[in-house]
């Protein structure tokens, strides 16, 4: 609950001095300055909103899923919804046979190669780091999770939280439009959902896509050695550990998803074999963009090939 305490009311403090600057006419460089750290506490939100959906941030069922609800009118994810694809995401990561929801679409060379060249154009178009990260967001979280086509109708419950999701979205953000000015909200919370939907994708792709990542058949597929192999350990500076809830640690994460985030710095130094996986830096990082395909006969990612 201290996590919530020191997250959630300094996110609408700085949510709420940013609406004020505009409404007192100050320069819009100054609200977006002060976009960072809100987005930044937009992902820690959705960090605690995610230990929700794994059982792991509070010890009661019910108070996951009332938390997970209610921080889901901020981050624009439906509880449930995200919860179910995320949980296909841990249990499918890294096998070539079972790439579902949950994932950064990935080809293999030889697929790749398959394609036509309209195909090629539209996977290098996906995979390009300025549509990922520029439009990723609104692509992703404003607009499939109002209605995420590819769904199946069984998933009623999930269905159900989308709906919800969508109508609550409607009545909070609607009397907010209707009490400061639909440009005034559009203008505080464009940039901060940006910026942390920027910021979610790139942490995301990181922890998966790295050259000695880790991708099996489903024959050859073994659960333990792709959480360990096939997620990155994200070295950090402590600050930036803070606001991202500790998600670096992700190798540990997918080994043992039921570890609540605060714990994930405790268990990565109680062994030295977690100490292990493959790690990253914010430097080292940067060469993951350029990784598009898992070559299959190397056993590693690689750019793609020329045009």
């Amino acid at each position: 609950m201290w996590q919530v305490a020191n997250t959630f009311p300094v996110f609408c403090l700085l949510w709420a001095t940013m609406a004020w600057s505009i409404h007192e006419g100050w320069s819009y460089a100054w609200t977006l300055l002060l976009a960072l750290p809100t987005a930044g506490l937009y992902v820690r939100l959705f960090i605690i909103q995610h230990d929700c959906g794994h059982g792991s941030f509070l010890g009661s069922k019910w108070a996951n899923h009332l938390i997970g609800a209610c921080i889901g009118l901020i981050t624009f994810f439906p509880y449930n919804y995200w919860k179910k694809t995320h949980a296909v995401h841990h249990g499918t990561s890294g096998n070539l046979d079972r790439r579902e929801f949950g994932d950064v679409r990935t080809l293999t060379v030889e697929e790749y190669k398959a394609k036509s060249a309209w195909g090629r154009f539209c996977y290098r178009l996906y995979r390009s780091m300025p549509l990922m990260l520029g439009l990723g967001p609104v692509l992703q979280i404003v607009l499939k999770h109002r209605l995420p086509y590819d769904m199946p109708r069984s998933w009623k419950r999930e269905w159900n939280s989308v709906i919800l999701n969508d109508v609550m979205l409607a009545v909070m953000w609607g009397t907010l439009s209707v009490l400061l000015g639909w440009r005034t909200v559009l203008l505080v919370h464009g940039p901060v959902l940006l910026l942390a939907g920027a910021a979610g994708i790139w942490l995301f792709y990181v922890q998966h896509t790295f050259e000695q990542a880790y991708w099996a058949r489903d024959k050859d597929w073994k659960p333990e050695i792709a959480a360990v192999a096939g997620s990155s350990f994200y070295d950090l500076p402590r600050v930036l550990h803070w606001f991202t809830g500790n998600i670096g640690y992700h190798h540990i994460h997918h080994l043992a998803p039921h570890i609540p985030n605060y714990f994930l710095r405790a268990a990565y130094y109680s062994d030295p074999k977690l100490q292990q996986a493959p790690r990253l830096t914010l430097l080292s990082s940067l060469g993951c963009g350029r990784l598009k395909l898992w070559d299959e006969a190397a056993g590693r990612m690689v750019g793609l090939p020329p045009l």
